[in-house]
């Protein structure tokens, strides 16, 4: 006998998805705010099933309510933006609405981008997802474009593509990497790992030095053209399948 999706006490289902305290939540179900199909459901106690349509049938002051856990978004991270949760100044998650820092599980990013790099960035709240998009064994590339200070003098590429540039600091040379030269300060540059500031640190092996950055492509997922700086979007089966498939 196949079993139903998985179930969860409204107050808790909606406090974990930072919509108040569960006595908050039972609140707003006495006075009629919530609603399951078009209904009223007044008994914050009761169980509900944890669907992926779910946001489409339960709706708070006639609001369908945010994901269930196994949130998945990419966004358009802007300049001057930390990939953090404590530090100071802006930070990535004062781009989402403000409740869902109060998410359980937690939302985090899929790896990070620096203050100064711009560009595609994926947030999830499934663990499994992300050790699956940051792990060597998936091969998830990242592309980048690249601005340098100083002309490309034309050893980049092979520099790069033939593996074992050594690093400042690190003792492990770096895996095979790809570039393509746009022009005599620009570069498209395409990584199959994931280290501190890696990008600015390859030119600077090679006596340069990036003046921006910007990632436009993880695996064969790509940053969308209609996706303007500092917005997100939830992500399709379609767009988590494109990760893996480039």
């Amino acid at each position: 006998m196949s079993k139903g999706p998985p179930t969860l006490r409204l107050d808790r289902l909606l406090a974990n998805l930072g919509y108040g305290s569960r006595r908050e939540i039972q609140a707003l179900a006495k006075n009629g705010r919530i609603t399951l199909d078009g209904e009223p459901f007044r008994d914050a106690d009761k169980h509900v099933p944890v669907t992926r349509d779910l946001p489409e049938r339960l709706k708070l002051d006639d609001k369908a309510i945010d994901p269930p856990p196994g949130l998945a978004l990419m966004l358009h991270k802007p300049l001057g933006v930390t990939c953090s949760h404590k530090e100071a100044g802006p930070l990535v998650y004062d781009l989402l609405p403000t409740r869902w820092r109060m998410r359980d599980p937690a939302i985090s990013t899929i790896g990070r981008l620096d203050k100064e790099t711009s560009g595609l960035l994926l947030m999830t709240d499934d663990g499994a997802l992300l050790h699956r998009v940051i792990s060597p064994k998936s091969h998830v590339a990242k592309r980048y474009r690249v601005t340098l200070d100083r002309p490309l003098n034309g050893e980049e590429a092979g520099a790069f593509a033939a593996g074992g540039l050594m690093l400042d600091g690190e003792t492990k040379p770096l895996l095979p990497a790809t570039m393509e030269t746009l022009s005599p300060t620009e570069a498209i540059l395409t990584l199959s790992e994931g280290r501190y500031h890696q990008v600015r640190r390859m030119y600077a092996a090679l006596g340069n030095h990036v003046t921006a950055l910007h990632r436009d492509r993880i695996g064969g997922l790509s940053l969308p053209d209609d996706l303007p700086a500092g917005e997100f979007r939830l992500m399709s089966e379609a767009d988590l399948a494109a990760i893996f498939a480039g």
